[in-house]
């Protein structure tokens, strides 16, 4: 049996999908440390997102649980940090090794709750800036960093080897296989 395998170079696009997956996924678990630590600080578990739900409602988007304004906050969540993973990935492709790209996973989401939280929302939106909860914020985005670090699991089928049977191995396994039955 012949076996043709190609090996596909994984390419830009490949590592911004990648990086796409990796954030929206490190969105998720960041914003359920968040919503858990604003849940233990006895505040609604949607406080983040209605926190940034406020960029586009006022202060009004600020309430105790889910609304549907929080889905809007909870988009640009998604929109922003997702982003940040197809930025992240395309900056660093393959070009780490994993422990050191865990560290610049880290790093890089914790700079950007810097830029973002003690510079960016100040001026855009302050009562994002003034109201969120630092530490769980922060352990948030350590997290984000280490699943965004992980992009490079989720290039699985763009760079793994393809495997293709040519027609004539095909068949020539077709006819041993019928020559062993018992007749």
């Amino acid at each position: 049996m012949e076996v043709a395998q190609t090996e596909r170079r994984a390419d830009l696009l490949s590592f911004v999908f990648a990086g796409l997956q990796a954030g929206m996924l490190g969105t998720f678990w960041m914003l359920a440390l968040v919503g858990t630590g604003a849940s233990w600080q006895r505040s609604s578990f949607w406080t983040p997102e209605n926190l940034l739900a406020s960029t586009f409602y006022g202060p009004g988007a600020i309430k105790s649980g889910f609304s549907g304004s929080t889905l809007s906050g909870l988009a640009l969540y998604l929109l922003i940090y997702s982003s940040l993973g197809c930025l992240f990935a395309a900056a660093f492709r393959s070009r780490l090794p994993r422990p050191a790209l865990l560290l610049a996973g880290v790093l890089c989401s914790v700079a950007w709750y810097y830029l973002s939280f003690h510079g960016f929302w100040r001026i855009l939106n302050p009562p994002v800036a003034l109201l969120h909860a630092e530490r769980p914020v922060i352990l948030g985005h350590i997290l984000y960093g280490a699943i965004l670090a992980r992009f490079p699991k989720y290039l699985g089928l763009a760079s793994a080897p393809e495997t293709e049977l040519s027609g004539q191995a095909f068949e020539s396994e077709a006819v041993v296989a019928e020559s062993e039955e018992p007749h």
